[in-house]
């Protein structure tokens, strides 16, 4: 067993047996790696681990449960502060949040957490029976618009004290970009489905396939008899680069391209009849983890070379260095310090190339990182017959052009305070909806802060 200072790896599918897959590619801690891990915890007695996660969750506590062996009674601790927590041990940057704390970190290598998290949520799924919450009854009744990571922790907190909350989902299946956005190979359907059950047994009631703004307005729902709205409706509006070539056949914006293989199983077909054309030459332009996911989902589609064109280097990159790493391993090519020009296409109107630059970078812009500076002379052809636009995301403006009084950003994120009060009275709002695309436990937090200012609303009426 290696020493008590070395952090233990996660044991993962071959890179040559996960691309012809969608399972999977993290396999988990067994009982003996996660025992060994948790005992690298020295047991701090001011945490600063805990004041690095958004939902606070008691670090130092389930990781004790570890060590002594009572893994179910260490995802209960986690279910306290957590109602998602194995998708948060699957899906977090624990990297920049919880372990960036770890006082170990400062020395070596800090206690991996989110692996540890991750072990004790699916011990408690999977062994740990009933979860029932006893429940007070309160008056009050909440409408949450969304049913993602922010729409989930809100409507729980919610019902766990006592209130009538019932979560609208635009979709036909709840989960947001838990469900649609995160391939399978990351996040299982069936852990998100697993967790969203749980929420819905605290007593949430789930309306699918409602668009607050089309079915139903905001002030349809107050007049229904909701007190208070909570709107989680996430960034789904994809950004493009507005160069020529972009409406041909070929060109997706990575919401398209992973919410067909996700939510509508394109990986399936014919099982499945709403299939993206796989590629045999796909170029996936970005550097985040949306770009990482869709271009590891287009080497399993089949794709003979399958690339990442991004104007920055390696360094720039905001994706997590893991998702780089197996992705990488997978066989994805890198095409760093270059930029598309335009999208080319045939008499067909099908895509067949792109016309790229290279680039060098410059002196920082206003986020911090160099600015790529296109360099003259260098165009060149880059053949591809399937190109995915993952440049991020903004919110739909569905909500905020159906609704009078709510504030919005001039890039179209709702205003909110520290709480999630909107401009509007009775309106509160987190997540992607705000902040424009962040993390998973990021919009939980937000979700948990909103649930709190509500709560305290409620009481007042």
């Amino acid at each position: 067993m290696p020493k008590r200072t070395e952090r233990l790896p996660m044991p993962t599918q071959p890179a040559d047996e996960r691309i012809e897959n969608f399972e999977e590619v993290n396999l988990g801690f067994t009982a003996d790696l996660a025992q060994a891990e948790a005992k690298r915890c020295i047991q701090c007695k001011k945490p600063k681990c805990v004041e690095g996660c958004p939902v606070n969750v008691k670090i130092p506590e389930f990781i004790a449960q570890i060590v002594e062996g009572e893994y179910v009674e260490a995802g209960r601790i986690l279910k306290e502060t957590n109602n998602l927590p194995a998708i948060c041990g699957r899906v977090c940057p624990q990297e920049e949040q919880c372990e960036k704390l770890c006082i170990l970190g400062k020395r070596g290598e800090p206690v991996a957490i989110g692996r540890l998290e991750r072990f004790a949520a699916d011990c408690e799924r999977e062994q740990g029976g009933d979860m029932t919450v006893e429940r007070p009854s309160r008056p009050g009744k909440v409408a949450i618009v969304g049913s993602g990571p922010a729409g989930l922790t809100c409507a729980a907190d919610l019902a766990i004290r006592g209130f009538d909350v019932t979560m609208f989902e635009a979709l036909h299946a709840p989960g947001g970009v838990l469900m649609y956005g995160i391939p399978e190979f990351r996040l299982p359907k069936q852990i998100v489905q697993t967790e969203v059950n749980y929420v819905l047994s605290l007593g949430v009631t789930l309306e699918k396939n409602v668009i607050i703004g089309r079915t139903l307005t905001i002030d349809d729902l107050f007049k229904q008899g909701f007190q208070a709205v909570f709107l989680g409706t996430g960034a789904g509006l994809p950004k493009f680069m507005n160069i020529p070539g972009e409406n041909l056949n070929g060109v997706y914006s990575a919401n398209e391209w992973l919410t067909r293989v996700n939510l509508m199983k394109a990986y399936d077909f014919p099982c499945w009849d709403t299939p993206v054309k796989p590629g045999s030459r796909v170029a996936v332009v970005g550097g985040g983890n949306v770009a990482m996911d869709a271009v590891r989902c287009a080497r399993r589609l089949g794709a003979e070379k399958a690339s990442i064109v991004y104007r920055r280097s390696r360094q720039e990159m905001p994706a997590r260095a893991e998702e780089v790493e197996h992705a990488e391993h997978e066989g994805i090519e890198f095409h760093m310090l270059t930029n598309p020009l335009r999208v080319l296409g045939d008499d067909k109107g099908w895509v067949t190339g792109m016309e790229c630059i290279r680039m060098e970078l410059g002196e920082p812009d206003a986020s911090g990182r160099r600015r790529p500076v296109p360099i003259e002379g260098s165009e060149f052809i880059m053949p591809v017959d399937i190109a995915v636009m993952a440049l991020g995301t903004s919110p739909n403006p569905i909500v905020a052009t159906t609704t009078t009084g709510l504030d919005t950003e001039r890039w179209g994120g709702l205003i909110a305070d520290e709480t999630g009060l909107t401009s509007r009275p009775g309106v509160w709002a987190g997540g992607d909806a705000v902040t424009g695309a962040a993390t998973v436990i990021e919009a939980m937090g937000a979700g948990k802060k909103a649930a709190e200012a509500i709560a305290c609303y409620l009481e007042t009426l």
